[in-house]
């Protein structure tokens, strides 16, 4: 199976006040990517969205040795994996100019009935993608910790956090995590990123968000009836 490949140019809107490409939009891209790849393998909008069938994703990670920087050119490569009972992995590898890799990354996908708001067996939805193995070093999303208990706080999620799905897309998630970080962190680089979703984030609806930071970790989670998603940003003491 080929890869899907493609180039990008960082936008200014793409970038935050240090230049660097945003989390949320690093994961746009990445999401972006396995929705086209995926409308090319023959399992997109026709024989998912149309019929009722949402995309969803339930974990990723990332290794970030460098995020891409204001009207620089990448090169995006993504490959699906073999699915795995209801999971469809997906892996990422982004690249500079001179082909030196700059994040690596892998997300698990299931399918989700948009009716009921549950998972759909891929045999029984019919849909089928065959994965490879890429050609470089994948990565198995692994959960990220829980943080330590702190204060609580509320969020309310906004409709313009939403998505075709209906919930919090899960790139604002990002946003959501540097809004309430320390500012240091903000200007430190990145090194691994780690999420987990577990339930839907609604519009109007209340979350309860916990959060911790230390020794260049920080953390996020947030609950409503049950915990819905937990985050871990893994930083250097340095900018780069």
């Amino acid at each position: 199976m080929e890869a899907y490949e493609c180039s990008y140019k960082i936008l200014a809107s793409d970038t935050d006040l240090y230049r660097r490409l945003r989390l949320s939009r690093l994961f746009t891209l990445l999401q972006e990517a396995a929705i086209a790849h995926t409308e090319l393998l023959g399992a997109g909008k026709e024989r998912t969205l149309d019929r009722g069938l949402l995309w969803v994703i339930t974990r990723q990670q990332a290794e970030i040795t460098r995020l891409p920087v204001y009207n620089e050119t990448i090169r995006l490569t993504s490959l699906p994996g073999d699915m795995m009972h209801a999971f469809f992995p997906r892996y990422y590898r982004i690249t500079d100019a001179d082909g030196n890799e700059l994040v690596n990354a892998a997300a698990l996908w299931v399918l989700m009935d948009r009716n009921s708001r549950t998972m759909v067996a891929p045999e029984t939805a019919g849909v089928t993608v065959h994965g490879a193995a890429p050609s470089w070093k994948a990565l198995w999303p692994r959960a990220p910790k829980l943080p330590a208990d702190g204060e609580p706080q509320t969020f309310r999620v906004p409709y313009s956090y939403l998505d075709l799905n209906g919930h919090m897309n899960n790139t604002r998630y990002f946003d959501l995590a540097e809004d309430l970080m320390p500012p240091a962190l903000r200007a430190a680089a990145v090194r691994d990123i780690r999420m987990e979703y577990t339930g839907e984030a609604r519009e109007g609806e209340d979350l309860t968000l916990r959060c911790s930071a230390a020794n260049g970790e920080f953390l996020l989670s947030g609950e409503a009836e049950k915990r819905l998603f937990r985050l871990g940003l893994r930083y250097d003491a340095e900018t780069e």
